[in-house]
């Protein structure tokens, strides 16, 4: 949720109650319904929340979706709590996956990326192709460094673990795990991240690299361009 005292948005609501809980907790009213894809954990309060509000829903264009809606694909700009946000097709979890970036707010530029890139992590190619998810997380690692990345799931820790048997000699990555495992001890959340410390830990993120193509090709001697080693990382992730 994203408020400015006054009115909110809100992405992704997989359930209404916590939602409209707080909405009363804060006096808020939810002015706009921003939506990433079409599964059911990122849309299945969006009717009620609707009837309860006269919310404005925006989401992909090419997705079964609850109308009615305003749908969105890449390049379009949509305006809500008087923020703009650049669309941004993202294919790969799903066919028509969208994400939301917001160049300023509060004074960062932030994404809501759903389940195209997670900390540590990316999401599972449910529709999408390894090239597509690759092209993918490549437009997303090209935006600025500061931009806060807003995940729809925090599988951070998991996603840390595989992360360091793909780079054990990572650096930047074991510190990352050291202070991710503390938030989290302290039952704090790890997100958002940020695009400059994903491009240095998200194996994902670093397949060109030459540490994760070799570790990639132990696991899979197959795998010898850049979407087939892609591939090769995803299916190790499924099964790790």
């Amino acid at each position: 949720m994203v408020h400015d005292e006054r009115h909110a948005l809100v992405v992704d609501p997989g359930e209404a109650q916590p939602v409209l809980e707080a909405l009363q907790r804060l006096s808020l009213q939810l002015a706009a319904i921003l939506v990433t894809h079409h599964h059911g954990d990122h849309t299945g309060g969006v009717a009620a929340l609707r009837e309860a509000s006269g919310a404005q829903v925006f989401g992909p264009a090419h997705e079964p979706m609850p109308e009615p809606l305003t749908r969105l694909s890449g390049g379009d700009q949509l305006q809500a709590l008087g923020l703009n946000f650049r669309v941004i097709d993202v294919p790969g979890h799903t066919a028509g996956h969208i994400a939301y970036f917001c160049a300023d707010m509060n004074n960062a530029p932030l994404l809501f990326c759903g389940d195209t890139l997670f900390s540590g992590g990316c999401g599972r190619l449910f529709e999408g192709s390894p090239a597509q998810m690759l092209a993918s997380l490549d437009t997303l690692a090209a935006l600025p460094g500061p931009t806060r990345v807003c995940c729809a799931h925090e599988y951070t820790l998991s996603n840390l673990e595989f992360a360091r048997a793909v780079e054990p000699g990572n650096q930047a990555l074991a510190d990352y795990t050291a202070k991710a495992t503390s938030l989290r001890l302290q039952q704090q959340p790890t997100l958002p991240s940020s695009v400059l410390l994903e491009r240095q830990i998200n194996p994902f993120l670093r397949t060109r690299h030459a540490t994760v193509i070799q570790t990639v090709q132990a696991f899979d001697a197959s795998a010898c361009d850049e979407v087939s080693i892609f591939a090769a990382l995803r299916q190790w992730k499924n099964q790790f």
